[in-house]
């Protein structure tokens, strides 16, 4: 029982220490809002696709890529986005909606996601969740783009979801990573070393912008609030990993579907619900509580893993 908390603590402290001392030099000025604003760009457009295009290139795909884990994510993200798009009629306002449902929906798979897969598992979890990544980043923006016009605004059109995706960083650094992966192109060493650089920097300065990016003044009595974090960061993670065990997922596939599926919400999200009028103060607050009840839960979470030895 000690040996599996011990384990999970060593897995979430670190990221959970990284995150609250973003809180605490965002406290004594040390980090501003300007530094997390260039420093959010700077990983999503930066270092965040060149770590992703690292790890995905350097692949052999045809050995490596794990059907039965990414077959079933796609499912479980599918039947959440429903589910919680049906939910959101009956418990939320036209104004509320969009945001519950993506707060419900949309983890932060890219940055803490992978962070707790690296530390539980090394380097070996790192190629395989950058490729759970690849195939489910694309249908994941998909569908936070459709829900949140869905609920704000009128649907938009096939040509205006397909350039929001094919523009994100995240899908371009993909498209060319899987290019060079299936045609087995070996890449110069420059431009292997120079993008393994940029990759290091991507965790801890995203992990630091999400600490100094909660604001606990947001919090609010709203039952939408808590239903949505209680779903991010417990329900929906228990039912995708009980689910994943039943369907044969074992060891590092089954760890990485709960690191995946209980990451907190996305930060992306708050720019997403603004830009279109939605509830941006529920999508803040969403977004501060998962990521710091996550601490406990994720901790919890891989306890219990660990203890009825599924990973």
């Amino acid at each position: 029982m000690f040996a599996s908390l011990g384990f999970a603590v060593e897995v979430t402290l670190p990221i959970s220490l990284i995150i609250i001392l973003g809180v605490f030099l965002k406290r004594i000025r040390w980090i501003t809002e300007e530094f997390v604003e260039t420093g959010s760009k700077l990983v999503f457009n930066l270092t965040l696709p060149c770590l992703l295009f690292v790890n995905i290139a350097n692949i052999n795909l045809s050995q490596e890529f794990p059907t039965s884990l990414i077959g079933f994510g796609a499912v479980v993200m599918t039947i959440t986005f429903l589910l919680y798009h049906f939910l959101g009629y009956y418990i939320a306002n036209k104004e509320a909606r969009g945001a519950f449902v993506q707060g419900a929906c949309r983890g932060n798979m890219a940055i803490i996601g992978l962070a707790l897969a690296v530390n539980a598992f090394g380097d070996s979890a790192l190629a395989l969740a950058s490729i759970y990544l690849a195939v489910l980043v694309v249908p994941l923006n998909v569908f936070s783009i459709l829900t949140l016009y869905y609920h704000q605004a009128e649907t938009p059109s096939v040509k205006a979801v397909a350039k929001s995706v094919l523009t994100n960083p995240l899908a371009i650094a993909i498209g060319l990573a899987l290019v060079v992966a299936l045609l087995s192109i070996q890449l110069p060493k420059l431009i292997t070393d120079t993008g393994q650089y940029l990759a290091r920097m991507t965790l801890p300065l995203a992990l630091l912008c999400v600490g100094a990016s909660i604001r606990l003044q947001e919090f609010r009595a709203s039952s939408l609030l808590y239903w949505a974090i209680a779903s991010k960061i417990a329900f929906l993670p228990l039912v995708a990993t009980v689910a994943g065990y039943m369907f044969g997922l074992r060891g590092m596939e089954l760890g990485i579907l709960y690191m995946m599926t209980s990451a907190p919400t996305a930060a992306a999200a708050y720019p997403m619900v603004r830009s279109i009028g939605g509830d941006h103060h529920l999508t803040a607050a969403i977004i501060a509580g998962s990521t710091l009840f996550s601490m406990v839960s994720s901790t919890l979470g891989l306890f219990l893993l660990r203890h009825f030895h599924w990973v």
